[in-house]
């Protein structure tokens, strides 16, 4: 089913590594392992390969990708490491976060040394032959991209104290916390070599569609995912009090009594593991996996339709794969 993802994936998922390694080196030592530390432990490199086959699919050596390619992958880390700080997380990829190992302060600073390294990144691709003008625009795109992202995130926070969260807020939220990203790579993608305004303009669709598709089965698995498998403990959404896809849903669907007791345990973060099970069924209760479903599939069929506005070529089967991938992903 995956057989075109998974052959580009072992393709490419060395070059982008090695490609990160290159730019972000120096010294201190401690800094540049803590920033470094998420990258090594593992990861999908999901943002990347889009960049890479998306550029393929339009015509380009995606050797001249690869700079781009990197600095998304490199701007996800960034992300992630401040977003375990926030939500105090200890796991990510099945080891301790940044700021176990390192603590808070050597922590935030790593994310700040990617962020800048994901620019160092994007103006290399002047080296490697993409246009100066087309080097700017992704630049821009990309500080866009993050500039949504924090106004996504800080979403995200502001949602665990509210308890009349709507369908429709959780789609904006998650967009900008997870969709933006998806649609830079895209985007980024595309930039590599062209600047036809429906080209891009469908890359947008696609990568905005898949992400929110992705943050979906996220919330998915985070009630129902193996943790040996997800790298993080389960149910740490509800210790959290994330207002998920599952936890909106059932919100509007439970009774006055059993929607009180879920809004008792949610965002405890001493709450038993006996608690967050009953929370988690009290979910599973009002449909709402089956909804989630559902929603996660109608976004992936958006960004499947938005690609046939490019070639037909292997690539393109790389990425209609990674679709299916987000819907039956494990982790």
């Amino acid at each position: 089913m995956l057989e075109k993802f998974n052959e580009y994936a072992k393709r490419v998922v060395d070059k982008i590594d090695a490609y990160i390694y290159n730019v972000v080196r120096g010294e201190p030592k401690t800094l540049y392992d803590a920033a470094l530390h998420l990258i090594r432990a593992g990861g999908k490199r999901l943002r990347p390969i889009i960049v890479l086959a998306v550029a393929e699919t339009l015509g380009a050596d995606p050797e001249r990708a690869l700079p781009f390619a990197a600095a998304i992958e490199i701007v996800h880390n960034f992300t992630l490491i401040h977003d375990d700080i926030i939500d105090e997380d200890e796991m990510r990829r099945g080891v301790p976060t940044v700021h176990k190992l390192w603590g808070q302060a050597i922590a935030i600073t790593a994310g700040d040394l990617l962020y800048a390294k994901a620019f160092t990144a994007l103006s290399k691709a002047v080296e490697v032959g993409v246009s100066v003008d087309r080097v700017v625009k992704a630049m821009e795109y990309l500080a866009r991209a993050c500039s949504t992202i924090a106004e996504g995130q800080a979403m995200d926070i502001l949602f665990e104290d509210r308890e009349d969260v709507s369908i429709d807020e959780y789609l904006v939220m998650v967009y900008k916390k997870t969709g933006a990203l998806f649609e830079a790579s895209a985007v980024l993608g595309g930039l590599v070599v062209t600047d036809d305004e429906p080209i891009l303009n469908a890359l947008e669709t696609f990568g905005k569609n898949l992400g929110i598709a992705f943050q979906i089965k996220d919330d998915i698995l985070g009630l129902v995912g193996k943790e040996e498998v997800i790298g993080k403990p389960v149910y740490s959404d509800i210790r959290e009090g994330k207002k998920t896809i599952l936890v909106v849903y059932a919100l509007q669907r439970l009774d006055r009594e059993k929607r009180e007791h879920l809004l008792s345990i949610l965002g405890n973060r001493t709450a038993a593991r006996e608690e967050l099970e009953k929370a988690a069924n009290l979910i599973i209760s009002t449909g709402a996996l089956d909804f989630a479903y559902r929603l996660a599939r109608e976004y992936a069929e958006k960004a499947r339709v938005a690609l046939y506005k490019l070639p037909e070529k292997e690539t393109r089967k790389v990425l209609e794969d990674l679709i299916d991938y987000v819907l039956v992903r494990d982790r």
